[in-house]
């Protein structure tokens, strides 16, 4: 019951190309050699994969030192280096190496209180060290207080988040009452601009920076920019730090005073490892994006694969899905899941359109995000009495009196494309027309913060945010630098309407306040990017979905709260922030407490138990729904009594399916085609099933690890077009560790009956689920037809 209540079921800030920064005509190339040995550690050491570049750079010692970038040990076996093609191809043919690839110029980037009450997660502020009390390995965990205590709050275990950095003067990352560092800790905290290891405590344990990659294809950091060194100028990764694992600070809230309370991490006597591998664009304002490269990411990884982490938090990603062989974060997951590693990313903001998944290997937790129960409700007054309802976390407040209320095509400038009205684009509007208006601005096109700041240059005294059909009822709340106000699609119709029937159409924004125990709530996130999974159509992704829209959390003192660096010039310790990257690290907090209370348990277990045990009703009883108020998919959403166990080799037999295993253990030798599973018998705790005809078998093994004596009964749910069912349909355990595996039949209905108006490539959801007195381990199914 715990679990279901932290999780609910199943900032991508997208870049502009990037032009290099250097003139040089060599390229960063990855270089690997065979398979991975431990004890090979001289086949792993930096000088080895030095010699091999100076092999090739016979003429100047110097430039082979200066053409090399990474030594890899840990995610993989090799190096980065600047090479001329004619060197790459030398390098290839040269023994022992078994992969030469240009560095691919795809840029990642980051995915950008009361979410962890809300999820059941609620206990002491700050818990001492010495107030801790053993409890026994099998106490059941039956609220989100018992989770906390039994996982002592997380106090042996250690995240790494690979991000932007920290502001480690927070309150959230203060490690009074901690402990001792864990004695398994290997890593540094390197010194750096304006951060130095006075500024590592027992809560930052350790710190990084990686710049080589960045530096190769843009040229130098401007530092003025960004500290070079572990120090976040920018907020986003301060804000998913304090999420995961910051201490519980009272009296916290954002500017204006919004959310008031209490913020606190899921997991807050963890330990946190801070690996910086994002920079900002050059030239561009923070809130424009921010750059991660392959090179700087995988040594990112592999350094927290070194140091001893025992979960990753990465919200990072691509904007579209990328092929397993080029997936670089999914190429060193897998060397963590080797080391028992729980990796947990962000699913992308590209929803709500489909297929725009990132991140989805599946030895990773694949998070999207969802709504809580807290509203920031700044609502509308019409001067005929008529209340609509707005979101806005805005500090200014309007006078108390009525304004002139226009919609921003009344009031451009002439000669204006048709295709740019109605959206408040900069210099859009005429301020003779606006001037002491409010100003409805519709989305669609443009930034939602400079919509305001047009509306103000143009001498509106305040403007409203109106969503489009597609985004429906998910209104945003922003800080804007003018009274403001959001409203829904259906809302702003009303506020259309009004306008043109009225002569004098008139209005007045009521100060924004916080409201609790709003309804329904979770619902998925318009932004929350969705599957079908575009690499492999029979893993169902997200996995998950979880709190990330409006989140309290710690933020840099560098950064306004809107990361309009130019603009925006005011100064805030917490920050109200929405995206997937908010998401994430409320997962990877969950499996933090799961790691504490289960040290033996796979990451594939402790996956499968927040995925399995999650919840797929909303406060107000009913299903969860999306944007539109429809239910959601398992496309969008994703003490357990059963997992479905997964192993490192599990994975790259399933590699072996799409010819890339080379890509993740280059000596592996893959089975034979004829004995070689399908992939859709990777032993995942959820189904897909791709243009199904007729029926298809699916074999499955869960583990008990529950009570030792126990019976588990067979129930499904699916939709007209298809059926599910067992064999065997009845689970016999007697003893904790026991496996027992099970076929799932999955069979079409009559094509006739599927109706035609969907088309071929719908999906159709049901589940199934094993049930023993109180535990209800659920997995999703996703089927479609041929």
């Amino acid at each position: 019951m715990a679990i279901k209540n932290i999780i609910f079921a199943t900032c991508l800030l997208l870049l502009s190309p990037l032009a290099s920064c250097t003139k040089n005509t060599n390229q960063i190339y990855i270089v690997e050699f065979g398979g991975y040995d431990e004890t090979q550690t001289q086949l792993h050491d930096e000088n080895f994969h030095r010699s091999y570049l100076l092999s090739v750079k016979k003429e100047s010692e110097e430039e082979a030192k200066g053409s090399f970038l990474y030594s890899y040990k840990h995610s993989m076996n090799g190096f980065a280096a600047l090479l001329s093609k004619e060197e790459a191809k030398k390098m290839s043919e040269m023994e022992g190496v078994v992969s030469v690839h240009k560095s691919k110029r795809r840029m990642y980037s980051l995915q950008t209180t009361r979410s962890w009450e809300f999820v059941g997660l609620e206990g002491p502020l700050n818990p001492n060290w010495g107030d801790y009390q053993e409890s026994s390995s099998h106490q059941k965990i039956n609220n989100g207080q018992d989770l906390l205590s039994r996982a002592k709050y997380g106090q042996h275990i250690i995240v790494g988040m690979i991000d932007n950095g920290v502001w480690p003067e927070s309150k959230s990352f203060s490690d009074e009452g901690m402990g001792p560092v864990p004695q398994k800790w290997k890593g540094i905290c390197q010194n750096g601009t304006a951060f130095n290891s006075s500024h590592c405590n027992r809560k930052i344990i350790g710190a990084r920076y990686y710049l080589q990659g960045y530096e190769s294809q843009f040229g130098p950091l401007n530092e003025v920019e960004d500290y070079k060194s572990a120090r976040d100028k920018d907020g986003h990764g301060t804000h998913t730090a304090s999420i995961v694992a910051g201490r519980a600070v009272p009296s916290a809230s954002a500017i204006g005073g919004f959310a008031n309370g209490t913020a606190s991490g899921g997991a807050p006597m963890a330990r946190i490892a801070i690996y910086k591998a994002c920079w900002p664009i050059k030239g561009k304002s923070k809130d424009e994006g921010n750059v991660c490269t392959d090179v700087d990411l995988l040594k990112a990884m592999d350094d927290a694969i070194g140091d001893g982490v025992d979960v990753l938090s990465i919200s990072i990603g691509y904007k579209t899905p990328i092929p397993y062989k080029e997936d670089v974060i999914g190429k060193a997951a897998l060397h963590g899941i080797r080391k028992n590693i729980v990796v947990a990313c962000s699913a992308g903001n590209s929803g709500p359109l489909p297929q725009s998944l990132s991140n989805i290997a599946p030895w990773i937790i694949t998070v999207g995000a969802s709504t809580v129960d807290r509203s920031f409700v700044a609502p509308i007054k019409l001067q005929d009495g008529t209340i609509i309802q707005g979101r806005s976390i805005t500090p200014v407040h309007m006078e108390n009196s009525f304004y002139p209320l226009v919609l921003a095509r009344e009031v451009e400038l002439p000669g204006l494309p048709a295709k740019d009205s109605g959206f408040c684009l900069d210099n859009s509007l005429d301020p003779n027309k606006a001037k002491g208006k409010i100003v409805v601005c519709m989305r669609g096109e443009g930034e939602r913060l400079k919509k305001g700041l047009e509306v103000e240059r143009a001498g509106g005294v305040g403007f409203i945010l109106g969503n489009n059909e597609i985004l429906g009822n998910d209104v945003p709340c922003d800080p804007h630098f003018i009274p403001a106000t959001a409203v829904s699609y259906q809302n702003v119709l009303k506020l259309i309407h009004y306008i043109n029937s009225s002569s004098n159409p008139m209005a007045y924004i009521l100060p924004g306040t916080t409201v609790l125990n709003t309804k329904p709530a979770p619902s998925v996130a318009s932004f929350s990017s969705r599957g079908p999974n575009g690499i492999d159509p029979n893993i169902l992704k997200p996995d998950i979905i979880a709190p990330g829209v409006d989140i309290l959390a710690a933020w840099s003192a560098e950064d306004g709260p809107t990361r309009m660096t130019y603009q925006d010039k005011r100064v805030v310790k917490y920050n109200i922030f929405s995206g997937t990257s908010m998401s994430c690290p409320h997962v990877s907090a969950a499996a933090i407490l799961l790691k504490a209370i289960h040290p033996t348990w796979t990451s594939a277990a402790i996956r499968s138990a927040l995925i399995t045990t999650a919840g797929t009703i909303d406060n107000t009883g009913n299903p969860l729904t999306d944007e539109t108020g429809n239910p959601a998919t398992p496309f969008a959403i994703a003490d357990p009594g059963l997992v479905y166990d997964a192993s490192y080799k599990d994975y790259l037999v399933y590699t072996c399916s799409f010819g890339v295993t080379q890509y993740f253990h280059a000596t592996y030798n893959c089975p034979n085609s004829s004995s070689l599973p399908e992939p859709t018998d990777l032993n995942y705790p959820s189904i897909q099933i791709h243009r199904l005809n007729g029926t298809k078998n699916i074999k499955r093994t869960v583990t008990n690890v529950g009570k030792s004596s126990s019976v588990y009964m067979f129930s499904a749910k699916s939709p007209e077009e298809f059926s599910i069912t067992a064999t065997p349909n009845i689970l016999e355990f007697n003893h904790v560790g026991q496996k027992i595996s099970f076929n799932i039949t999955v069979t079409a209905a009559k094509m006739g009956q599927i109706p035609n108006k969907y088309g071929p490539a719908r999906y159709y959801f049901g589940w199934y689920a094993w049930t023993h007195q109180n535990h209800v381990v659920r997995s999703q199914v996703a089927v479609s037809f041929t």
